[in-house]
């Protein structure tokens, strides 16, 4: 059976795919909005663990409505939402038996409601996989540390490939470099360079 993960390059994605590796052929899937290339560090991360990949083009008016979003909350969370379920429905869209995420239980964000998955797996006829959402941040943290090599560091600094990065580029653009500090936390990121064996 084949799955389509959606992946950062970072923990927890890198963590599931390994979890979901005995049960099916994975392509590690880095959803874009073409704003940055920085993408293309995912396909490093991917292919050292092992995995197939390829980026997942998204609807740039996403990302925008996200980021008008953000600057009227004042926070990141519900644009985030939406970005998040848009790039299930494109996975979900593709030719795939299932789509998986990296989603912890403890996640406040993105999450996926029960209503969204049997709507998903009720519209496209794939699965919803969330292989880490009975595994809680320390329990992840343990994993991580007993079989990656990981980068942890400042948002603005770890190259990682994921909508985030594209929407903080975004909203610097529509808003300035000011707006990215007001409404994203300081918060560090991870990039996975490599799985022991």
């Amino acid at each position: 059976m084949d799955c389509g993960l959606l992946y950062s390059g970072g923990k927890d994605s890198t963590l599931a795919a390994l979890l979901l590796a005995d049960f099916y052929d994975l392509t590690l899937l880095t959803a874009r909005f073409g704003v940055t290339d920085d993408w293309e560090h995912a396909r490093g991360s991917a292919q050292g663990a092992g995995f197939d990949f390829q980026p997942l083009d998204l609807d740039r008016s996403v990302a925008e409505d996200a980021v008008e979003q953000m600057v009227e909350d004042g926070y990141p969370r519900n644009g985030i939402q939406q970005v998040h379920v848009h790039a299930l429905e494109t996975a979900a869209a593709e030719d795939f038996d299932a789509v998986a995420d990296g989603t912890r239980r403890d996640d406040r964000v993105p999450t996926v409601s029960r209503a969204q998955v049997q709507s998903l797996e009720d519209r496209h006829g794939v699965d919803y996989i969330a292989p880490l959402s009975g595994f809680g941040r320390s329990a992840v943290d343990r994993l991580v540390d007993a079989t990656l090599d990981v980068t942890v560091g400042p948002s603005e600094e770890i190259r990682r490939a994921d909508y985030e990065a594209e929407l903080r580029a975004l909203l610097a653009d529509e808003h300035g470099e000011e707006a990215v500090e007001e409404v994203f936390p300081d918060h560090d990121q991870t990039y996975v360079e490599g799985v022991r064996r």
